[in-house]
């Protein structure tokens, strides 16, 4: 018996660091979630869970003992670890004292059915994808299409900057070509974000009818050519008098709101 549960631990221990690596993640289809919140989101939000890793900090709260028993209610496997492993394990400076390994949900463009859509082009912090999630889904978006060279979703701090949402929120990750024929195939109607756009208070507004999606480009380079090219219309945000640019989560939720708010 001792010998199992050393096993069942060592296989924790080494499935968290394996799945640091994006590489390990996509093969796996596995996420490291770190957090109370986060942890509370996920099981709110039904998925499935692989094993727990805790250290005596959880226990120094209410709320992570209660997150510990409610693990226990779902039968989910919980190893404790002393607080300096975990804190090798952990990827925040102040950890909480719990990690986890969940199954995220899989989705695809069969489950967009309807819209607005955020389309992210190459965004590469892991935070700001995080963070456009976590918009998307706070401003109705039906989806986010995530194309090449942008953040793992799964990456453990963009989970963290989308607090939750990533569980609920499809979130595709697509090649360009598969978005283009796509996009083309529904009669996408793309806004897309430009500096030297049509401000957007005289952008025309899309029918009812009509799919509309807002995308968003790399933080330096912006929306790379070949997708700027289907684009319905460039749209810009006006910003004040010496302001060079918006953080690209910001821009992408005043333009979502715009879309929502005209429909």
């Amino acid at each position: 018996m001792t010998d199992t549960r050393t096993r069942i631990r060592s296989n924790l221990q080494s499935t968290v660091r394996d799945l640091q690596r994006r590489k390990a993640r996509g093969r796996r289809g596995l996420a490291v979630l770190e957090g109370v919140r986060l942890i509370e989101e996920a099981l709110a939000a039904g998925l499935e869970f692989k094993g727990a890793l805790v250290s005596p900090e959880l226990a120094r709260t209410t709320r992570g003992r209660s997150l510990t028993a409610e693990l226990a209610s779902h039968a989910i496997a919980v190893e404790e670890v002393g607080s300096r492993v975990f804190s090798d394990l952990a990827g925040t400076d102040t950890p909480q004292g719990i990690l986890a390994i969940v199954q995220p949900r899989s989705w695809t463009l069969a489950d967009v059915h309807s819209g607005p859509l955020l389309v992210v082009d190459s965004v590469q912090d892991p935070g700001n994808v995080g963070t456009l999630i976590r918009t998307a889904h706070a401003l109705g978006a039906s989806a986010s299409v995530l194309l090449r060279g942008s953040a793992d979703p799964m990456n453990p701090k963009a989970l963290r900057a989308a607090m939750g949402a990533t569980f609920r929120h499809p979130v595709v990750q697509l090649d360009d070509a598969p978005f283009i024929t796509w996009a083309r195939e529904h009669g996408l109607v793309l806004w897309a974000t430009a500096a030297d756009g049509t401000p957007i208070s005289r952008a025309a507004r899309p029918s009812e009818k009509e799919l509309i999606a807002v995308i968003v480009g790399n933080e330096g380079a912006g929306i790379r050519p070949q997708l700027n090219a289907i684009a319905a219309q460039r749209v810009a945000i006006p910003l004040a008098h010496g302001a060079e640019s918006l953080n690209v989560a910001v821009a992408a939720g005043i333009l979502l709101y715009e879309v929502v708010r005209g429909r």
